[in-house]
């Protein structure tokens, strides 16, 4: 095995306010490898987010490392919330990463329009994100992502305002663009059958202070779309390994 892309060594990070300190993560240790679209799951509270903020470099560990096989990744950051600026078209919003980082060029506006074509989005460049649905404009989220090339995805919670067909049809197309554009992927998520569905490996964390309690390989083939795990007789063993490891 080569060095992971993505590890996390003995971390812990506390909350401060004026009274008082929270400790949220202690001695939390993982690894993602290059390609690997991994999950995080566990209790409401144990630091999932904050996680994700770590790697990012939003917040910086009281203890422990947050360490990439590489300097100077790019990461990009999917939220809950498209966060679209409504008076702003599709176009422009996807460009609007590439504006405030300075690299908006003939080259890299001409990547963001193939990318809106290739992900079916292309006729709709020039409508306004109110006149978009929940569905599409999580596309356009993920597509302004891209349009910067990082290297490491980071999605948190990026379906949970969707209603529950639209998150089933997203999260497909979702993990299909991913694979196809080769990117590693941590998501965050409350839901297990949608961790289980879409990663390779889903770790499952405990109640704060949070660390990994187990890792779970899903097992699935790759080729298999989320919705078709679903339907795979492996999905409820699955499902119900991660969610007894929870409840615990």
């Amino acid at each position: 095995m080569g060095i992971p892309f993505l590890t996390l060594s003995g971390i812990s990070f506390s909350y401060f306010t004026e009274t008082e300190q929270t400790l949220a993560v202690s001695d939390l240790s993982f690894s993602v490898d290059d390609g690997e679209f991994a999950a995080i799951v566990g209790p409401s509270g144990c630091g999932k987010t904050s996680v994700l903020s770590l790697i990012m470099g939003l917040y910086k560990p009281q203890a422990g490392r947050v360490l990439f096989r590489k300097p100077d990744v790019r990461i990009g950051y999917m939220l809950q919330r498209d966060h679209l600026l409504e008076w702003r078209t599709v176009e422009q919003n996807v460009l609007l990463g590439l504006e405030v980082q300075h690299r908006l060029t003939n080259e890299t506006h001409r990547r963001a329009l193939a990318l809106l074509d290739a992900y079916g989005l292309g006729a709709f460049r020039s409508y306004r994100p109110g006149q978009l649905s929940g569905g599409m404009r999580q596309k356009v989220a993920l597509i302004r992502t891209l349009a910067l090339s990082p290297e490491l995805l980071l999605l948190d919670e990026p379906f949970s305002a969707l209603d529950y067909q639209t998150r089933l049809q997203l999260s497909d197309e979702v993990y299909r663009i991913i694979r196809e554009q080769n990117k590693t992927a941590l998501l965050v998520t409350h839901d297990i059958s949608e961790a289980v569905s879409m990663a390779d490996r889903v770790f499952v964390f405990s109640k704060r202070p949070s660390h990994v309690k187990t890792v779970f390989e899903t097992g699935f083939d790759p080729a298999l779309s989320p919705l078709a795990r679903r339907h795979t007789p492996e999905f409820l063993s699955q499902y119900d390994r991660v969610w007894k490891e929870i409840d615990r």
